[in-house]
């Protein structure tokens, strides 16, 4: 049985039943089976393996998009989580939530070893071999029970959270890349060789759930791109904010100073306390909640 699809340009090509978006990708050249790395059906963001339905209008995504680009930093959030857990155990690596935001991506994780600039350099390097091994990136849909279990197994509290709090008729989707899986809405890259440059940025502490009656988290910061000359730009950038930052030409300009002749009351302590916990890398983003936690608040969006 054939499905008909009908393509941007207007025109209507006929695949079998069962085809995917990467077969609709081949049969038009080999450069876009190539370059794509999802598609949308009806508008709908999905991975590359998704199968086309009938009467669909089927559009493919490149990196050199929007949402490419969006694809593959959500991708790397998960490489990041993955190289983490490869380095300090898998099981004494709990995740919390992983979520593509402006200009880039970050992922909140608790484990007793306090992550510094020179462990983000030995994730770095863990992240490229991983890379290297160009890894499958699949989905598989679980029901609760399931997926319950595997965290309950993996010992994660967190997951185990957002699972709970998910509607009794939530879809649960769980993507696999080797030895490594996590719950996600997805969609991602096919695979870890498609993601490009990526560069880790700092750490910062964050209550999960943004709730200070929680347990804090190390929220590890990162960026991608898809070339090395626009990875290059955004770092300049950012470097060019931080010698903006008011905070460091106020002092350098000795434009207002702090003398430790005088004692901090307890409201300054706290605020500069809250700060510091919620304060990101210097011209980066405002403390703001992530994209897609502000488009979809029925808590599935928790688990990008």
């Amino acid at each position: 049985m054939a499905v008909s699809i009908k393509l941007p340009d207007g025109s209507v090509r006929e695949y079998a039943e069962g085809s995917t978006l990467e077969d609709v990708a081949a049969s038009i050249s080999s450069g876009l089976r190539k370059n794509a790395v999802g598609g949308k059906l009806d508008g709908k963001l999905v991975d590359l393996n998704t199968p086309v339905v009938d009467g669909a209008l089927v559009e493919l995504v490149t990196l050199d998009s929007k949402e490419g680009l969006e694809m593959m930093r959500h991708s790397t959030a998960h490489l990041l989580a993955q190289a983490v857990k490869r380095l300090y155990g898998n099981k004494e690596v709990k995740l919390g939530i992983g979520p593509v935001i402006e200009d880039g991506f970050y992922y909140d994780m608790d484990l007793e070893h306090p992550l510094n600039p020179e462990d983000l350099q030995k994730i770095e390097k863990e992240m490229e071999r991983i890379v290297g091994e160009n890894l499958p990136i699949t989905r598989r849909e679980v029901s609760r029970e399931e997926a319950l279990a595997l965290f309950t197994e993996l010992g994660d509290p967190y997951k185990l959270e957002l699972i709970r709090d998910l509607p009794e008729d939530s879809v649960l989707s769980i993507y696999d890349q080797g030895e490594f899986f996590d719950l996600c809405r997805g969609p991602h890259v096919p695979s870890t060789g498609k993601i490009k440059v990526f560069k880790l940025l700092s750490v910062a502490g964050a209550y999960w759930r943004g709730n200070s009656d929680n347990k804090m988290l190390q929220r590890v910061y990162g960026t991608a791109f898809v070339k090395k000359a626009e990875l290059d730009e955004h770092l300049r950038l950012l470097e060019e904010a931080k010698k903006r930052d008011h905070r460091k030409l106020g002092k350098d300009l000795k434009i207002f100073t702090f003398s430790t002749c005088v004692a901090l009351g307890e409201t300054s302590r706290a605020a500069a306390r809250v700060n510091f916990l919620v304060a990101p890398p210097a011209g980066r983003r405002s403390a703001a909640a992530p994209a897609s936690l502000r488009r979809c608040r029925d808590g599935w969006s928790d688990f990008f």
